[in-house]
């Protein structure tokens, strides 16, 4: 959104109670004082909730500098003299109708999903699926509440040409004010189930008020096959419909499942047309259902079906609910604390049973709550689940639960623990092992406590890696090149840092050409991974060379001693070898020298295994103007050494020769592909690409100890760090070990707590350092630290420490724990 606080006042019909600067222009929402951020362009909501009212905390809000605020009661505004003030009945009322104001501005499909499972996972999964062909605003995460809608509604820019939101709701009447914000052209009607039974008399009433988000769109998808959906369906929506049973739908759906594999495929015919399959990586009943509705608006919005199915295959998990990391004492540990009914622990049983790890399978489990059941029916259904799924093990959370225990078989291993209070105390951590632990509980159970001792302890200092931020770079850098340019990606150096596999099962899945490695090793990793991209090898070694073949490896050749201890492995191989010359036009560390053309190109031409893949060169100062009469001098060196090469050998290879730092500045030379290296981690010399980047890695770590320091002492090693007055200074769990160079001590580095910034104070030891916190507020022991990220950024501690970001990156140590996360 971008409005000044005078057209907000409009919009909302709000009572101006203080106005200061009435055309300060807004463009953000702020409602929790632990997250703001961009203060001056912040509108606050004090927002009042059952257990919180966020008036409490204006004072703390105007102390962050935020100055414009909606508010739903008058208090004592002498206290913020300079902050402009609007006064409104209800402030949600208020943000709903911003948003209902800021939709009717842009004219653009928009698909809204409900149903009581499976929203969050198909809107991501159709992010996935469509961004090929549409640049889309989504509700992040799981924004579908009526405060949720209206802040994913604000996020529409006229960039978007189509949006697709989610809506969740609790109790009659709700949808009705969702639906007028969002305004659905195309609905998908997921599930039903027991979620939020509390709120309504019947599953036919809640389906009913589900369904008013569809009452003005254009079409509507949904599965046939729930009675209650069916029946609760008006008529007068124009309908796409599927079945696995019903043969007059338009999609009818067979699925086949495959014994020890991940994999399911799906046969699918349409109404009066043709039968095609897809498959999808996914094995359990929720993704197979979800993945039919995405392929139904596929349908719908035209997509082919070779493009259905090489999309469908590539879908990734979304992490946003179910969370699946290591154990203690060698287990698998799934966290799905966030919500709880009898439809998502089918579904989250479901998922355990794809975990094959282990064969002990152990469910801990809370009370289930307002689900409209008595208790006795309830968990008779719980426990047929239990013995369904394959449970061996169950440790039951709560007061209604406990009598799950009279339902089970005894063949099945059962504790009991009235809270979790009870169980943190009680339970013997040492009896899990070797085994598939499943957390399923209703959130006010708060079983993160008890994911906090099952999951394997890690260094607390870590690094956080955006994917959403690098598939946006990517993006930046592709928009850049002409359709028949091709994109190579480096991942080398555990891609920079970031972790190889990860980002490089991102990479392919957004469809570049290549990726590019420095050693065998690591593209030997890759494919093991199951890593299908071709992979380029900078500086492949001999030892290595019968990988090469083996593994569909793609060598650089560089010199004529190199290329003749290649021969012998190419000529014992079944195969012929795919290969990249690099030439040498200036850079002066690997390459061919024109000298060396002729009998490159008879060894070539004797050699039918051997094909040139690409012809390239690297460019020693793209990202200096200062050197541009040299950068052009090279490229004019490569193109003549490579027309030489290819009269010879008859055909003409891939040609390139910009790197990173090239590709927003020379665009002429982009050739037949570029090579994108840190600028896909957020980082480019050019000021305008830099401008468009996002950051991707964020290293962070939390104080271990707060200290007062009397004036005269000295701090760490050397004594390098004097008190030249009191001091108050916090020790953190980062040091050199983990990458942190020594030079970014003695005051030279600072880095964020909060909004505020701490220097290095002393010398930076091997698995710590410590901070000055004196002028800082509100600092306390196990506070998060940022070392770089947004800010400050990774240039500001490259400089700093008069190195480059490059080095920064990749000087982060294996210890460092990587956390991949995306919205």
């Amino acid at each position: 959104m971008k409005y000044s606080f005078s057209d907000i006042s409009k919009i909302v019909k709000a009572v101006s109670i203080q106005s200061i600067n009435e055309e300060n222009i807004l463009n953000h929402i702020v409602w929790d004082t632990r997250n703001i951020s961009s203060p001056a362009t912040a509108l606050f909501f004090a927002f009042r909730g059952k257990r919180l009212d966020a008036h409490f905390f204006i004072q703390e809000a105007y102390e962050k500098n935020i100055r414009n605020f909606i508010v739903a009661k008058g208090f004592d505004i002498t206290l913020f003299k300079d902050a402009n003030f609007l006064l409104v009945e209800n402030v949600v009322t208020a943000l709903q109708e911003l948003a209902v104001y800021h939709k009717a501005q842009f004219q653009i499909p928009t698909i809204g999903i409900t149903g009581s499972n499976g929203k969050t996972i198909i809107k991501e999964w159709l992010f996935q699926l469509l961004s090929d062909d549409y640049f889309i605003v989504r509700s992040p995460r799981s924004y579908n509440s009526q405060i949720g809608v209206p802040l994913s509604v604000l996020e529409i820019t006229t960039q978007h040409d189509l949006a697709i939101f989610e809506a969740g709701i609790s109790f009659p009447n709700e949808m009705q004010k969702l639906a007028d914000i969002i305004k659905c052209d195309i609905g998908i009607f997921s599930t039903i189930g027991d979620a939020h039974n509390e709120g309504f008399g019947s599953d036919q009433e809640k389906i009913r008020e589900k369904i008013r988000l569809f009452q003005d769109c254009k079409m509507l998808i949904y599965c046939l096959d729930n009675p209650l959906i069916r029946e609760g369906i008006p008529l007068s929506l124009k309908t796409f419909t599927w079945s696995k049973y019903e043969l007059d739908v338009d999609l009818n759906i067979v699925i086949e499942k495959f014994d020890n594999s991940p994999h399911t495929l799906i046969k699918a015919k349409l109404k009066g047309g043709e039968a095609f399959h897809f498959t999808i990586p996914f094995h359990d009943a929720a993704s197979i259902e979800n993945s039919i509705h995405c392929c139904c608006m596929m349908l719908y919005l035209g997509i082919d079906f070779t493009t259905i199915q090489r999309r469908m295959m590539q879908l990734q998990p979304v992490a946003l609910r179910l969370e699946l990391k290591s154990g203690i004492n060698n287990c698998l540990i799934i966290n799905d604390f966030y919500n709880l009914d009898l439809t998502s622990l089918s579904f989250a049983l479901d998922f355990m049973l794809q975990q094959t790890q282990y064969g002990k399978r152990t469910l801990i489990l809370s009370d289930i709550q307002q689900s409209g059941l008595l208790a006795t029916e309830l968990y008779e259904q719980v426990a047929e689940l239990i013995v369904e799924k394959k449970i061996n093990r169950v440790v039951a959370v709560g007061a209604d639960i406990a009598i799950l225990e009279k339902k089970l078989s005894q063949s099945i291993d059962y504790e009991y623990f009235r809270t979790t209070h009870d169980f943190l105390a009680k339970a013997k951590f040492q009896n899990f092992q070797q085994e598939t632990i499943l957390l399923k509980g209703a959130r006010s159970f708060e079983f993160e406590r008890i994911a906090e001792l099952l999951e394997l302890k890690a260094h607390r200092t870590v690094m956080e890696i955006n994917l959403d931020a690098l598939r946006h770079n990517l993006a930046a850098y592709t928009r850049r090149l002409s359709p028949n340019t091709k994109m190579l990606v480096m991942v080398k150096a555990s891609a920079y840092g970031s972790g190889s596999a990860e980002v490089a099962k991102l990479l392919a899945y957004n469809k570049v050409d290549y990726l590019g490695v420095a050693y065998t090793d690591e593209a030997v990793a890759l494919r093991k991974e199951g890593i299908k991209l071709p992979i380029l090898v900078l500086n492949p070694e001999e030892s290595t060379f019968h990988a090469l073949l083996r593994y569909d490896i793609e060598p650089e050749v560089y010199c004529l001693s190199q290329l003749k201890r290649l021969l012998p492995y190419v000529e014992q191989s079944q195969k012929p070898l795919l290969i990249h010359l690099k030439l040498d036009t200036g850079m002066h560390r690997l390459g061919f020298e024109k000298e060396d053309i002729a009998e490159l190109t008879s060894i070539l031409l004797s050699q039918k295994k051997l094909l040139v893949q690409s012809i390239f060169s690297h460019l020693a100062a793209t990202d200096a103007a200062e050197h541009d009469d040299f950068t052009k001098q090279q490229v004019a060196a490569f193109l003549n050494m490579y027309e030489q090469i290819v009269t010879a050998i008859g055909y003409r290879p891939l040609r390139h020769v910009c790197n990173t730092g090239g590709i927003a500045r020379f665009p002429k030379y982009h050739f037949d592909m570029v090579r994108l290296g840190i600028g896909v981690y957020g980082v480019d010399s050019s000021s305008e690409m830099q401008a468009e980047l996002q950051v991707v890695n964020t290293l962070k770590t939390t104080i271990s100890q707060i200290k007062n320091i009397p004036k005269g002492e000295s701090i760490g090693y050397s004594r390098r760090g004097v008190a030249m007055q009191d001091l108050r200074i916090a020790t953190i769990g980062i040091g050199y070990a983990d990458g942190l160079l020594r030079s970014a001590g003695n005051g030279r580095y600072a880095v964020a707590i909060g909004h505020q910034f701490a220097p290095i104070i002393g010398n930076v030891c091997m698995d710590m350092c410590m901070l000055d916190i004196t002028a800082l507020e509100d600092v306390k022991e196990g506070d998060e630290v940022v070392i770089f990220g947004e800010s400050p950024s990774v240039e500001t501690l490259a400089n700093a420490t008069q190195t480059i970001a490059y080095e920064v990156f990749t000087n982060i140590s294996e210890r460092v724990k990587r956390v991949y996360f995306k919205e």
